[in-house]
């Protein structure tokens, strides 16, 4: 069993997390969450912790954007958006049983203290920005590292607040080039 929350957007979300592995889950139906679940949330993070999962798309970012805010030790978990999509629906619902397992497994938490390990020259040296399929090229490292997509300013932001090792970035960078 997970020792976190995980925290989703709706049933349908927590019905697919519960398929897929043992956990107890909370899900804030949307953007507009009531004081009730927030009070859910608050009671699940500061005795088990959290982890945030949203869906792969807008008002998922900007839920996860939410819930960090308020609780910014949560851990994150993000899924590829090809992974949890279905005839042109995106949502974690989508996803199956052993996508979300490895989204969670990967889960992380913000780094409390500000970290510039990767400046945005690093972006350009790693061919994540400015040149043919630089997007591909983020989205792949982005589901290895378990970080999710992000444009080139979402994702510098990502690798610094989610910890990652400048050897485990290049050591993704090394798997997507041989997997070709």
């Amino acid at each position: 069993m997970i020792k976190e929350i995980i925290v989703v957007e709706g049933r349908d979300d927590e019905a697919a997390v519960k398929r897929a592995v043992e956990a107890e889950t909370i899900a804030t139906h949307g953007y507009g969450i009531k004081r009730e679940t927030f009070t859910r949330i608050e009671k699940a993070y500061a005795e088990r912790g959290i982890i945030i999962f949203t869906d792969p798309d807008f008002a998922g970012e900007k839920i996860r954007k939410r819930l960090s805010e308020r609780f910014p030790e949560g851990k994150h978990a993000f899924l590829p958006r090809e992974e949890a999509t279905k005839d042109g629906d995106i949502g974690i619902e989508n996803a199956g049983p052993e996508s979300i397992r490895t989204a969670l497994n990967k889960a992380r938490p913000v780094m409390l203290e500000k970290r510039n390990e990767f400046q945005p020259e690093v972006m350009l040296e790693y061919g994540l920005v400015g040149i043919s399929g630089a997007a591909e090229r983020r989205d792949k490292l982005g589901q290895r590292l378990g970080i999710g997509y992000g444009n080139s300013k979402v994702f510098l932001n990502r690798l610094n607040q989610y910890g990652i090792e400048r050897q485990e970035l290049l050591q993704a960078i090394l798997e997507i080039e041989t997997d070709k």
